[in-house]
């Protein structure tokens, strides 16, 4: 391994998708010297970049904005915040309307009206113009460079990170006056396409520094695909039809609580989906939207619309769902100085609640809060500390307390039993999640013991192990702390919307992990337990 190398830049983010992006974009025109690195390859990694994805881009008109903030509230639990909701749609719209003009994509063309459509985007065309945009305006991008810990100075502001560069192998270590985390959520290695690299990095990062976390519990989505598959395009799904495997009609499967009863039939039988509710008119429109839903099955000579296919659910965690770490301005800062959090990465209930699906909610807060991220990082880098000595704040999977042997995959594997099962996670009920708890809990104390690795790429791999078990605890401790059923935190247990529980919960910590309630009308803590 080659030695370590060393610099520095005003703004460091972390991370490759849209979230990163954006936060690039705007700490670069907000005067700042920016250096993005990805895990993977800047433009092609993460859940965007394999798939098309609609966008919440409302036009500023008063009624159309007012039933595009209803839509979802009843289904998020009523957690949502308006004034977030609007600064959303606004700077979407703003971000849309330059992609289209700066960012050169070539939205489609309404033939009736001639105007183009900006509601949705393609995410490898989406992508690649980001990249290339990034390019122009002097970002300097490091692929294949995952960060594997941050740097803090002596008052604990956050001062850069740490980690790998896998081509090259060798570790960087880059000193800055602001951090932003937009490494994606974590899908705990589930398989879905494009979320091999959201193994919920950026969460340890925050947590190992003492960040605050919201809407841990809102964590479970689980998407449909064909069986074997890893591509999830749950929306196409409401013009299905669902059977059992002796061809009986699956009731109330293609309702909004469809999944529950799918995931409840899985644990019994196979279950198969015909997408027969789709006209002629729809079909093509399909088609022509999703063209990588449909490879698929023409590999497999399978007509979806006429012929049934097996179907199984893939977990999607905090990629779908809207827990994340805290935000506690306009800026998208977190509760630690100097880091910033923007997409998947951050909690999404400001404007989702406690439910959201695939794109749509999501595109356009990884664009407006990777836009606030970078802006406000570079105003805070200006003012920043310089200088001074700085400390790696990483732990568990890079400095083993005891002389344990774990590997990342065994790590990984104990995990995922945990975690990925439907009855434990999906169809939860206390019974089911507390000795889950318990066992991820053990699983911690055994990796802070003995996971490690020498190699950078086995680094790598202890610290995703890691990531991925943090945010599993974090998950099932607000999951338990929430005795009710509200957005898509279902109790079976508990199946009830409790009036006394219109609140967020909050959570922190890893050696001591906590719980606590905070005011929905603010970000301030309330209570902690």
């Amino acid at each position: 391994m080659s030695d370590t190398w060393h610099t520095s830049t005003d703004v460091l983010v972390i991370g490759g998708g849209p979230a990163a992006s954006w936060a690039a974009i705007h700490a670069r025109e907000a005067g700042a010297e920016v250096i993005l690195v990805d895990k993977g390859y800047c433009g092609t990694s993460g859940a965007t970049a394999p798939s098309g994805t609609g966008v919440w881009y409302v036009a500023p008109e008063a009624t159309a904005r007012a039933s595009a903030k209803a839509s979802r509230e009843a289904l998020g639990g009523h957690l949502a915040d308006h004034y977030w909701m609007d600064r959303v749609l606004d700077q979407t719209y703003t971000n849309m309307n330059r992609l289209a003009v700066e960012g050169r994509y070539p939205f489609p063309v309404d033939p009736a009206t001639g105007e183009q459509l900006r509601t949705g985007v393609q995410g490898p065309e989406y992508m690649r113009r980001m990249r290339a945009w990034l390019q122009r305006i002097g970002v300097r991008i490091h692929d294949h460079s995952p960060a594997l810990e941050l740097l803090v100075d002596d008052t604990g502001a956050v001062r850069g990170a740490a980690g790998h560069q896998r081509q090259l192998d060798r570790d960087y270590r880059i000193t800055a006056g602001a951090v932003v985390l937009a490494s994606g959520g974590c899908a705990f290695l589930s398989g879905a396409l494009g979320t091999n690299v959201d193994t919920g990095d950026g969460a340890l990062l925050a947590a190992e520094v003492g960040a605050r976390f919201s809407g841990m519990e809102f964590s479970n989505a689980y998407a449909i695909v064909p069986k074997g598959s890893t591509i999830t395009k749950t929306a196409y799904y409401g013009y299905a039809t669902f059977f059992g495997e002796d061809g009986r009609v699956l009731e109330d499967a293609g309702s909004t609580k469809g999944r529950s009863v799918i995931a409840r039939t899985l644990l019994q039988e196979r279950v198969f989906a015909q997408l027969d509710r789709a006209d002629a008119t729809v079909q093509a429109q399909m088609r022509l939207g999703q063209p990588n839903f449909f490879l698929q099955f023409d590999r497999r000579r399978i007509d979806p619309f006429t012929q049934r296919f097996e179907i199984d659910l893939l977990a999607e965690g905090t990629v779908r769902g809207t827990g994340g770490i805290d935000v506690v301005d306009d800026d998208c800062a977190t509760t630690i100085p100097g880091l910033y959090a923007a997409g998947d990465a951050a909690t999404r209930e400001r404007i989702c609640g406690g439910f959201t699906g695939g794109g749509s909610h999501n595109a356009a807060w990884a664009m407006s809060s990777g836009s606030w991220a970078g802006a406000g990082a570079a105003r805070y880098a200006r003012t920043a500390r310089v200088g001074g000595e700085v400390e790696g704040a990483g732990r568990v999977g890079l400095r083993p307390t005891g002389s344990g042997t774990l590997t990342a995959d065994e790590v990984v594997a104990a995990a995922k039993a945990e975690l990925i099962p439907f009855e434990k996670n999906y169809l939860r009920h206390g019974d089911r999640l507390r000795p889950a708890l318990a066992r991820l809990d053990e699983l911690w104390t055994a990796a802070a013991d003995g996971l490690a690795g020498t190699t950078g790429d086995e680094r790598v791999r202890a610290r995703q192990a890691t990531a991925i078990t943090a945010v599993g605890r974090l998950m099932y401790r607000s999951t338990l702390s929430r005795t009710e059923t509200r957005g898509m935190s279902k109790r079976a247990d508990h199946p009830g919307i409790d009036p006394a529980q219109h609140h967020h919960m909050v959570s922190g910590g890893l050696d001591a992990p906590w719980t606590g309630t905070a005011d929905t009308r603010n970000s301030g803590l309330a209570v902690a337990s």
